[in-house]
């Protein structure tokens, strides 16, 4: 799949749509950017993963008691949260999605 298609993640058959909790995890004060990707998993087929630029140190934990508040359903709260630098960047400027699932399929492979 790529482009919009691929922003949908497929967790164990329930959608989850990667923009509905980039929104969410923007409205978190420590959040300054947030992109949700999908990353491979054999039992779900996949699970999700949500990179952030910061202005603090952020936990796991908190992001999902944070989403929780948000009234978010469980299934949707991402599996893993990477605080990073920045986000890669395409040419015309958006968030590079493929890039962010190379690194984390790199790190499996590691």
């Amino acid at each position: 799949m790529q482009g919009r298609e691929k922003d949908q993640i497929n967790r164990g058959g329930e959608k989850i749509a990667a923009e509905e909790i980039e929104n969410l995890l923007l409205r978190h004060p420590a959040v300054i950017y947030a992109a949700l990707v999908s990353m491979e998993d054999e039992l779900m087929g996949e699970k999700s993963c949500a990179y952030l630029v910061v202005k603090e140190p952020l936990r796991a934990v908190q992001v999902r008691r944070f989403l929780r508040e948000q009234g978010i359903a469980e299934f949707k709260l991402p599996d893993r949260v990477e605080c990073v630098d920045s986000l890669p960047l395409t040419a015309v400027g958006k968030v590079d999605k493929k890039q962010l699932r190379q690194w984390l399929a790199s790190r499996a492979s590691a």
